[in-house]
């Protein structure tokens, strides 16, 4: 179960780490679209769309449905719950490790300014 977990955040975060298709994600939040659809807005081959919707499609982030030769892909968000669950608890973590850091920041900066007026 934890190495299934860990192989498909992996793959999430993999096709997430790439721009293009991360806008492809974006335009498919949208509603569905083809993949010349999804192509368009980077002036990119039909072929080199498809490696990308491929790699999304791989990752469980999209669907694609062949209807004659119109690919058409929809988004699936189940995997980005997932993604968005294993972020949020380090988000936390690192929330609170913040919050700590910045109230000991401040309480240094107002103690140096103490000590200055002690100085002068």
């Amino acid at each position: 179960m934890v190495k299934q977990l860990s192989e498909r955040l992996d793959a999430t975060f993999a096709a997430l780490a790439d721009p293009t298709r991360r806008g492809m994600l974006a335009t498919l939040a949208h509603g569905e679209a083809t993949v010349s659809d999804l192509a368009a807005p980077y002036e990119m081959s039909l072929a080199a769309a498809s490696k990308h919707v491929k790699k999304l499609e791989n990752a469980g982030l999209v669907s694609r449905e062949v209807k004659g030769r119109t690919h058409i892909c929809r988004l699936d968000a189940t995997v980005l719950r997932e993604a968005h669950e294993w972020t949020e608890r380090y988000q936390k973590f690192w929330a609170g490790r913040l919050d700590a850091l910045e109230a000991a920041l401040k309480t240094a900066s107002l103690e140096k300014k103490l000590e200055n007026l002690d100085n002068e």
